[in-house]
């Protein structure tokens, strides 16, 4: 390839990325339920290849924890549940993505929503906290499955026990009535894409260490990874069921939180990411 070419495909390609980012809402830090005074990167204006997205949502139905809700006000102004470990889970497993791959992160999170705009569409992975008490209407499950279908891959964590699961799954159908949710074999490409995963216990949440799991007595026990898969037998939406690896990353500074299972949530969070980048 001579060199005039090779500076037009560089050219085109900032063009691109240039033209991305500029369709792209500014970065804003909403107010969580656990931190309003975490550190903010000095970089945090920098556009980057990959960001952590995260999916704004509201409160849960009828019988769960967290219904209408926990907290008071508009889930849309933060403080709400899907800000849970926010924003130091996402800013840690950032800086773990900075270490442990080549992909360009950038240093902040990007909150999207599904119910007024299509900012989700910037994005080529979104995760969710807390699914198993989320409250996504049939409008924003319409809007995540055209997100998926364009390309698009959702990471759903810390739902526990058969009532939570209950609850996300009637929600992830509005999104995908016709999919099976399936348990991943241990040869899945998504436990070998970056790491090797043969070992996989289950991630407690920071306030279940002691009895290893949150909902012991309704099925929490024992970590499931599952997914939706689509026509080609990719998967689109990951699933850890009776894990809480938002914790691991949250926590993965903490001398007192198990080291063993913050570094599987990295691995397991990388191998997710270079998945969906890559499939």
């Amino acid at each position: 390839m001579s060199l005039r070419r090779i500076l037009s495909a560089i050219g085109c390609a900032l063009i691109f990325i240039g033209v991305e980012y500029g369709f792209q809402k500014p970065w804003r830090e909403y107010p969580a339920v656990e931190y309003n005074d975490f550190p903010v990167p000095p970089d945090y204006k920098v556009p980057a290849e990959w960001t952590f997205a995260r999916l704004m949502f509201p409160g849960g139905g009828p019988g769960v924890d967290g219904y209408f809700p926990r907290f008071q006000g508009d889930y849309r102004h933060g403080r709400s549940l899907w800000t849970q470990d926010y924003p130091r889970a996402d800013r840690h497993l950032a800086r773990a993505m900075r270490r442990l791959t080549r992909i360009d992160v950038r240093s902040v999170e990007q909150v999207v929503a599904l119910d007024d705009d299509d900012d989700a569409f910037n994005f080529p992975w979104i995760y969710a906290v807390q699914v198993g008490e989320w409250g996504l209407t049939e409008r924003e499950g319409a809007k995540l499955r055209d997100y998926i279908q364009r390309g698009g891959f959702f990471m759903a964590d810390d739902l526990h026990g058969n009532g939570e699961w209950g609850e996300f799954v009637k929600r992830i159908r509005y999104a995908f009535p016709d999919r099976d949710i399936v348990e991943l074999a241990d040869d899945d490409a998504y436990f070998h894409s970056v790491f090797d995963i043969t070992e996989r216990p289950q991630v407690p949440g920071a306030e279940h260490l002691g009895e290893g799991c949150k909902n012991c007595s309704d099925n929490g026990r024992g970590a499931h990874w599952r997914a939706i898969k689509d026509d080609k037998g990719r998967i689109v939406v990951a699933i850890s069921h009776n894990s809480d690896l938002g914790d691991a990353w949250e926590f993965a500074d903490s001398p007192y939180y198990p080291e063993k299972e913050s570094a599987l949530a990295i691995r397991i969070a990388v191998n997710d990411v270079v998945y969906a980048m890559t499939h």
